[in-house]
């Protein structure tokens, strides 16, 4: 998918396309097709492998120069169903006339810059929409942190009451969400912090110039990002401790059944051995004994009692 915007003096984003694309556009790109690919290289002069570098899900953030582009490459939170986190690669490059997005898939930090929103960003201001989205991805870390947050404490609410396997399972998904929050997080810092070092330069004069209010605003990208990944640490940190707490109390419980099973195999072993010596084929007591059968009976439940009364009495039951 290719769209082709440019924010209008009377604050609306006008669509445009390749053939009347104009000078402060934004071109995102979305899944792209290889002829999509080489139109907008041959329109706007982007190398070829600037473009297709956040179609690889493996990449990691990092920025890459060339002679009349730049290319920061970010990963941002994505939610493919409900209670499964991920991460996506999404690059901007900058040009000395376009800013262009490209991404595997359509992510709500991109999709938030639209008509509705457009009095709150500029395509023209190439850094300042740069830190724009930047800032827009920090902050859907920071809501789906508040999100697993939120599920890990209802997940903790029905775990103590009954331990079910999905209910595990959903733990572990969490878990895998923040492992990949923690990864991007850790990368995307590394990048802004490059971002706040670099300074207007001859390479990059008309392409990133960075103004007054432009820093103020990458610095608050850096203060959201580095509280996102504060929240990741103590939250992994506890639904690390939740999982490790919950394993020791299944293993608790399966020794308590297990005591229990082995206190019950006793207290039934106990008649079992009592009438194995009454049924044996030799001379044995009570054999001429009217009430012999009965006086059998009461002895093996005799037995069985005291075993039950010690058992107990020793919280084996």
């Amino acid at each position: 998918m290719l769209e082709i915007f440019k924010s209008s003096e009377s604050g609306h984003l006008e669509k445009l396309t390749l053939k009347t694309l104009e000078k402060g556009a934004w071109i995102n790109i979305i899944d792209p097709t290889p002829y999509e690919l080489k139109e907008v290289s041959a329109v706007t002069d982007v190398e070829p492998d600037f473009l297709r570098s956040a179609l690889d899900e493996e990449e990691r953030s990092h920025i890459d120069v060339e002679d009349d582009s730049i290319m920061i490459l970010t990963n941002v939170p994505i939610v493919y169903e409900e209670e499964s986190y991920d991460t996506l690669p999404l690059s901007v490059i900058l040009t000395r006339k376009y800013i262009i997005t490209v991404c595997l898939e359509e992510t709500p930090v991109i999709s938030s810059f639209n008509e509705r929103t457009a009095r709150l960003f500029h395509t023209y201001k190439k850094t300042q929409f740069l830190f724009e989205i930047l800032y827009r991805s920090a902050t859907f870390f920071l809501r789906y942190l508040r999100q697993i947050n939120k599920l890990s404490e209802e997940i903790e609410d029905q775990l103590r009451e009954s331990m079910r396997n999905n209910d595990i399972l959903r733990l572990m998904s969490l878990q895998k969400g923040l492992t990949y929050f923690n990864a991007a997080l850790r990368a995307n810092d590394a990048v802004l912090e490059k971002l706040l070092r670099i300074r207007t330069g001859r390479s990059l004069e008309g392409i990133l110039d960075i103004y007054e209010e432009d820093e103020e605003l990458l610095e608050d990208v850096i203060i959201e990002n580095k509280q996102a990944r504060e929240m990741v640490d103590m939250y992994s940190q506890i639904l690390s401790q939740m999982a490790d707490i919950f394993s020791s109390i299944i293993a608790n419980n399966q020794n308590m059944v297990m005591k229990f099973l082995a206190a019950v195999t006793i207290v039934i072993a106990v008649p079992t051995v009592i009438a194995s010596f009454f049924g044996m084929n030799v001379p044995v007591p009570f054999e001429g004994y009217p009430y012999g059968f009965p006086a059998v009976v009461f002895i093996a439940t005799l037995a069985s009692g005291m075993a039950v009364y010690y058992f107990w009495k020793n919280r084996m039951f």
